[in-house]
């Protein structure tokens, strides 16, 4: 995009980001932050969604990944997450194994640009088909590129914490919950998730709900069965600590026979 218009865009929804520039109410906002992730392509998308209306703000960072940022947003229809994967070469080495074997997405291009946006893209249809399988993982609304708009989990205050990091009244519930997530997932939804653990399961409203479901594939990608080995072992290894009697082979044929 020309310097000029590009510009002139930034200046149309910049009072739209003021929470995420540090300028705002959200004074603890390090203004870096919008530096390191927010580039011309971004803004652009960024731009495009608030044009449609899917949000309305951007206000600040509620998570940090390899891959991503997540930051809270709002909308005329309440608050949302909004995921804002990283462009740069280094991020995205060595996720093709997770795309390259996946009958949905035939024909990968190795650009990178088009990588991160398969990438996205993959992440939106995987949310859109565990939740029609009735799994809860956030709602996604919307893509844009290296920007998917979903669901906000959590209260005015805060998002809703990972499970590694609060203390669970009822472990062994929690287990058999996530359990029942890799059976329906993978018996329903044909979907594994490829890196289910305690780092990426939040507890909202007293249950579990699984988040960044970008590398899941389809039970067909040859990786598959490998994956929801994995899988498995990481939950029981995570119920383990907890106390939980949670023997590798016995639950993984638990989830196989369903």
């Amino acid at each position: 995009m020309e310097q000029p218009k590009m510009k002139k865009m930034f200046q149309e929804i910049e009072h739209r980001l003021q929470g995420v520039l540090g300028t705002g109410r959200y004074d603890w906002v390090d203004r870096r932050v919008f530096d390191q992730v927010f580039d011309q392509s971004t803004l652009l998308s960024i731009y495009k969604l608030m044009r449609k209306g899917v949000i309305d703000t951007v206000e600040f960072p509620i998570a940090r990944g390899k891959e991503a940022h997540v930051f809270y947003a709002t909308s005329i229809d309440g608050p949302r997450a909004v995921k804002i994967f990283h462009t740069s070469n280094a991020v995205f080495k060595g996720l093709t194994k997770y795309i390259e074997g996946d009958p949905r997405f035939g024909g990968l291009k190795r650009r990178h640009r088009e990588l991160v946006t398969i990438w996205v893209r993959k992440e939106h249809r995987n949310l859109k088909r565990l939740e029609s399988s009735g799994l809860r993982v956030p709602s996604a609304f919307e893509v844009n590129r290296n920007v998917l708009v979903m669901e906000y989990l959590g209260t005015n205050e805060a998002p809703s914490p990972r499970i590694r990091d609060i203390t669970l009244e009822n472990p062994q519930a929690v287990f058999d919950e996530l359990l029942k997530f890799i059976q329906i997932a993978w018996n329903d939804a044909d979907l594994v998730h490829a890196d289910l653990s305690e780092y990426n399961v939040l507890w909202h409203n007293d249950e579990p709900w699984v988040i960044d479901v970008g590398q899941a594939v389809k039970s067909a990608h040859p990786n598959a069965q490998e994956f929801l080995v994995r899988d498995v072992k990481n939950i029981c290894n995570w119920a383990s600590k907890k106390g939980v009697d949670a023997p590798f082979e016995e639950t993984l044929l638990r989830v196989l026979e369903g």
